[in-house]
């Protein structure tokens, strides 16, 4: 799914790459940014502009496959998390795209950038969701193997007090599975994927926060 450009992120529709009509093809030229799975990707939705002067309108989904001439695929982040996933810049100069490439109605792209990008904020809270519990779960028994004045630290009650507060994982872990529900259901979910979206990613980082201060000096080295 590639939309994201330098120069417009969450004004995604300001994107600048273009595709020009040459007769029995289509010439797409642009640059996109932070494309999830491109590392690995063989066919990617490349969102371009057909028709600058229509704004979004002119937005159009076409099928780029990796080998296509002109279409490379940049160096790999090296991200401080979400490290399972590769996220790669995207270059396409000249790459000519067969007019049977189109994906849906020609202007129509923003349509399907926007019921992926909410569909996709179900995924993302998954995401966050777990790397919640993973650092929760990763935490947890070290509280209680390190022992400090007698006893294993998990048991002071001011530590108490913080890892009572990962009730916060269990709310977001509601917000996830019902917007999933109301999706699988049929019903509208755009309000429910977004509070989802939103509560799971401040819980991830409180959680991962609080974690690395649990464990004190071992919560900032790797080796653990």
């Amino acid at each position: 799914f590639c939309l994201t450009e330098a120069g417009s992120g969450s004004d995604a529709f300001a994107l600048k790459t273009r595709a020009e009509d040459k007769g029995d093809h289509w010439e797409i030229n642009g640059t996109k940014m932070w494309i999830t799975n491109s590392g690995e990707a063989n066919i990617f939705l490349v969102m371009a502009n057909v028709d600058p002067s229509a704004g979004y309108r002119g937005i159009t989904c076409f099928l780029v496959e990796r080998d296509m001439p002109g279409f490379s695929v940049g160096k790999k982040e090296d991200k401080l998390g979400i490290r399972a996933s590769s996220t790669c810049p995207l270059t396409l100069e000249g790459v000519k795209v067969p007019k049977s490439n189109v994906v849906g109605e020609m202007g129509k792209g923003y349509k399907i950038a926007i019921e992926i990008l909410n569909e996709g904020r179900i995924g993302i809270a998954s995401q966050m969701l777990g790397i919640a519990q993973g650092a929760f779960d990763a935490t947890m028994p070290y509280l209680f193997e390190r022992q400090q004045f007698g006893q294993a630290i998990g048991n002071f009650q001011g530590l108490q007090h913080q890892y009572a507060q990962t009730m916060e994982i269990e709310a977001a872990r509601m917000l996830v599975y019902n917007a999933a529900r109301r999706k699988e259901a049929g019903l509208n979910f755009v309000k429910e994927a977004a509070m989802a979206k939103l509560y799971a990613s401040q819980v991830a980082e409180r959680t991962a926060s609080r974690c690395v201060e649990w464990m004190g000096g071992l919560g900032f080295v790797k080796d653990y």
